[in-house]
């Protein structure tokens, strides 16, 4: 029983820090591919370049 005692606060800190690695790790995921999908939103439908329509004629 005295193994228990000794290695239960050090079992419980690790598993407290592995769900928080693990909660970190799906949040940056998440936000990665939120902000991938955002991204492929606000691209030009055409297929043409964004600094061509700002430029327009005067950067040819």
């Amino acid at each position: 029983m005295e193994y228990v005692q000794v290695l239960l606060p050090t079992i419980v800190v690790a598993l407290i820090f592995w769900f928080v690695i693990r909660a970190l790790f799906r949040v940056d995921r998440n936000e990665r591919l939120a902000e991938a999908e955002a991204e492929r939103r606000t691209e030009p439908i055409s297929g043409t370049n964004v600094s061509e329509e700002v430029r327009g004629d005067e950067g040819k």
